[in-house]
């Protein structure tokens, strides 16, 4: 048996393969071991039915997560995977890794995230090579969900959203500046709460205020994410994530200003990491 996991913050896709077949997907909510600890990813999968079938069986999970850049951090999650699925070797990797994989195959490249949060890599086309990136959603994620809502909330509460935007926000969301100020500064999970606000940006998409909103971010995005890179130019640059998907049009717009080469999109890279551990089991 072969168990694949792909976590964000927000969600995290499972595939299972077992006799010979795929079965899922199966969804449940993102592990990061920067918010969640061991006993909280346990207590999620104790939860979750279609799981529990596979729990005794042996095998293995390659669980691929934000967050999960160094061994004490990926000790957080594994602790919890074993203690449910008992019989199973554990490999916990980084998200990058899992984004490498799903769109580099073999070449090199460069690989994105853009979801509830962001981060990108070198990969040499068996290796990844990470910058000072991943800062978290106080510190960095730009171009991200957590990024457009801070911006989002934040030019609402300075009356700098146009009329009919900032009217549509308030009646939708019913937030003042107090509500807001608790959301994020003691609620948990607010990168998540946060990256919900993409909702407001994807319903008012044509609106010229949202589009360069999108288009600026994602160039903040590519100046720090990409262009960091001696050979972004040289090399297909590839992207996983909700908002890669949703604003493919701002994308487009940014790399041909800044000079790079789109390879592949893709939403969700679960089903391309299953074939990847297929063929390497197989070969």
């Amino acid at each position: 048996m072969i168990i694949v996991a792909d976590s964000g913050s927000t969600k995290a896709d499972w595939l299972i393969f077992d006799d010979g077949k795929v079965q899922g997907p199966f969804a449940t909510m993102g592990f990061n071991p920067l918010f969640h600890d061991s006993d909280r990813v346990f207590a999620e999968l104790s939860e979750h039915n279609e799981l529990k079938s596979f729990q005794q069986k042996e095998g293995e999970i390659h669980f691929f997560g934000a967050g999960c850049s160094s061994a004490s951090m990926n000790a957080v999650i594994e602790s919890g995977l074993k203690r449910f699925f008992q019989n199973t070797t554990v490999h916990v990797h980084h998200d990058l890794l899992a984004s490498a994989l799903a769109t580099c195959g073999n070449e090199p490249g460069i690989a994105c995230i853009l979801g509830t949060g962001s981060n990108s890599c070198w990969f040499d086309g068996k290796n990844v090579h990470e910058r000072n990136y991943g800062l978290g959603y106080v510190l960095g994620d730009e171009g991200s969900g957590s990024y457009f809502g801070k911006k989002l909330l934040t030019l609402f509460l300075y009356g700098r959203m146009p009329g009919e935007l900032s009217k549509d926000f308030e009646s939708r969301y019913g937030l003042n500046k107090d509500l807001i100020i608790d959301h994020v500064y003691k609620q948990a999970h607010a990168n998540v709460w946060l990256a919900s606000f993409t909702r407001f940006l994807t319903s008012h998409a044509e609106h010229e205020w949202i589009r360069e909103l999108v288009r600026k971010g994602l160039d903040d995005f590519a100046e720090l994410f990409i262009c960091d890179y001696q050979l972004y130019r040289e090399v297909p640059v590839h992207f996983v994530g909700s908002l890669s998907f949703l604003f493919r049009e701002q994308l487009n717009e940014v790399a041909a200003i800044r000079g790079f080469q789109i390879g592949k999109v893709i939403k969700q890279p679960i089903e391309e990491l299953m074939d990847y551990f297929i063929h390497t089991e197989n070969s």
